[in-house]
């Protein structure tokens, strides 16, 4: 697939470590200092780039409209909000943006993010964008329930973006209201939370407020809307850009393409600066594979390298997403970050069961297209439309569009094969292995997350008896029968016989995998349990429920009912299947 050279390769390794560890000895010197720093929330450093340094929509009302020529509107909340509460806030988030913990104690806090009342320095926006929605060209799509506050440059000079989702109508809502219902901010705060701690890359969620109204939806679209209470969640990100934010103005014919160009360059500057002063380099060139044996040079067009950091980024979120059971659910254009982000959570999924065709989405159904199995694949077809939209706008040519799909292929079997080689303690990867273990998950419906906490249980011992060789897994093998059993049997064998040759003991294998495979993961059933206490007006289920998801691979004894396989209420339609607007 790629032919790159062990020279150029190690090239590029080094001129992404040298700009890191420039980074990180930043990050030394300032952070005497940045400890020290707890602001007040008039104090905040605010910083508006993308309003000063991109073009903006003339008018500023939020009447559903096309928005031409322009990457964002200014926009006011439009949430009605009656005594609103604050649910939960995460003390990391707080942490980085240098907010003062007792900010969450003012009783102006909950109004002031929920949009009623105005934030000292913000200046509000909705971001213009379009996508490719199951595969088919959408057209303009845009920030329809998500008013952008502005950007905070932190004590690290960090930016990083903070936005209300639920705040009201903007242009680009469409036929919609513009707002969100606590069922599903539950779930969007809780999960861009608990991905962080999983180490998988994520928007982030500062807080969470009731907007002490309610909201009609039609959860099922079955013609039975009902009310549910209004919330509104703030979400933090160092950029809400999509690849729909490239495409909408490619899209647009020849007059809007230089729009392309000048929102590639703010990226680049702002998100990818290593990117801007590359020199040219022979050790920086790459062969494509093709017959033509013919060579990208990432240094002589930034633009080039980009479209690659960006394909290597989606390719190594996917990667992760799979080591973990994760499904997205809506893996439309519109919802692929270019910093490789999990943005956008809707009905998402943790796997239970083992199931390759499983879809959270039930919009998704029967075609399954963002199934668990496809999302890589879906990965590298999305990365495509984003590299058509540089091509279009003559920022890369074919053969560079082409190379970055090349590398999303080569980043993610390289990242996959890493991880699930981690997973299992193994000393290499062991492709028959993993491909049998998968197999039978899949046949019998094992649970993912319990399977492979477990597995650190086996032994590295061949002369483990057959009647003893299944004891560690006896929790998560339920109900198979004497076939099966010999099945399993025969692969625990084969994988003490990889165990083996790794040499390292029982105690350090352990330890090790199970820093990698998380004890609990956010199953969707345990985000219902907290929706049901709070639609009762219990918020203490959320904020337990976010504590232990700070800590996914600690056994924290007592909260071993969070680790439970799902009860059967769990399979309901709304818990485990959710539709696209919840």
């Amino acid at each position: 697939m790629d032919s790159t050279s062990p020279v150029s390769t190690a090239s590029l390794e080094s001129l992404t470590n040298d700009f890191k560890n420039q980074s990180l000895e930043a990050d030394r010197s300032n952070d005497g200092d940045r400890e020290n720093v707890k602001l007040k929330l008039e104090d905040l450093n605010w910083d508006h780039s993308f309003v000063r340094e991109l073009p903006g929509d003339p008018q500023s009302d939020n009447i559903p409209r096309q928005v031409l020529h322009a990457c964002y509107t200014k926009v006011s909340p439009s949430a009605e909000v009656e005594n609103p509460q604050l649910v939960s806030w995460s003390e990391s988030v707080a942490e980085f943006l240098d907010l003062d913990h007792k900010e969450f104690e003012r009783p102006d806090f909950p109004a002031l993010f929920s949009g009623s009342s105005p934030l000292v320095g913000a200046m509000l926006y909705a971001q213009c964008y379009g996508g490719h929605q199951f595969g088919t060209w959408a057209g303009q799509l845009g920030d329809g329930r998500a008013i952008t506050l502005g950007e905070i440059l932190n004590s690290k000079s960090e930016r990083w973006e903070l936005q209300l989702k639920g705040a009201g109508k903007t242009p680009y809502s469409r036929f919609a209201d513009g707002l969100a219902v606590l069922r599903s901010s539950i779930r969007e705060f809780l999960c861009s939370e608990a991905m962080h701690f999983l180490g998988i890359p994520t928007t982030r969620a500062l807080c969470l407020v009731t907007t002490g109204k309610y909201v009609t939806r039609d959860m099922f679209y079955d013609g039975n809307p009902k009310d549910e209470p209004g919330a509104i969640v703030c979400r933090v990100a160092q950029s809400f850009l999509r690849f729909g934010s490239f495409q909408i103005h490619a899209s647009r014919g020849k007059e809007d393409l230089e729009i392309v160009r000048t929102l590639a360059d703010y990226a680049i500057r702002h998100h990818f600066p290593h990117l801007e002063n590359m020199s040219r380099s022979e050790s920086l060139s790459f062969s494509t594979g093709n017959q033509d044996h013919s060579v990208v040079d990432l240094t002589s067009n930034k633009y080039a390298a980009w479209a690659v950091e960006v394909a290597e980024r989606t390719a190594s979120l996917i990667a992760s997403w799979q080591a973990v059971g994760f499904t997205h659910g809506v893996l439309n254009t519109d919802n692929m970050s270019i910093l490789g982000l999990t943005i956008d959570y809707g009905p998402f999924g943790f796997l239970d069961a083992f199931d390759p065709s499983y879809t959270p989405n039930m919009t998704d159904l029967p075609g399954r297209r963002y199934c668990f199995a496809n999302q890589p694949d879906i990965g590298v077809w999305n990365v495509a439309q984003f590299a058509t939209t540089l091509s279009t706008a003559q920022l890369i040519n074919d053969k560079e569009a082409n190379y970055a799909m090349e590398r999303y292929g080569t980043k993610f079997m390289d990242d996959y094969q890493a991880i699930m080689t981690r997973k299992l303690g193994l000393p290499k990867y062991n492709k028959q292995l993993i491909s049998k273990l998968l197999n039978n998950m899949a046949v019998d419906k094992v649970d993912y997350t319990n399977f492979f906490r477990s597995l650190s249980n086996i032994k590295a011992d061949p002369s483990i008896s057959e009647d003893e060789l299944l004891v560690p897994l006896k929790a998560v093998l339920l109900d198979i029968g004497k076939e099966r059993k010999e099945a399993w049997i025969s692969w625990v064998q084969s994988y003490i016989q990889g165990l083996v040759a790794g040499g390292i003991s029982d105690e350090q294998r352990k330890v090790a995998m199970d820093s990698v495979n998380p004890k609990y993961v956010l199953r969707n059933y345990l985000c219902q349990s907290a929706i049901d206490a709070a639609e009762l007006g219990d918020f203490g289920e959320i904020r337990r429920m976010l504590k232990i998801m700070e800590r996914p691979f600690d056994e924290q004894p007592g909260m071993e009912k969070y680790a439970r396989l799902p009860p059967a209420w769990a399979y309901r339609p709304g818990v485990c299947m959710l539709s696209c607007s919840s």
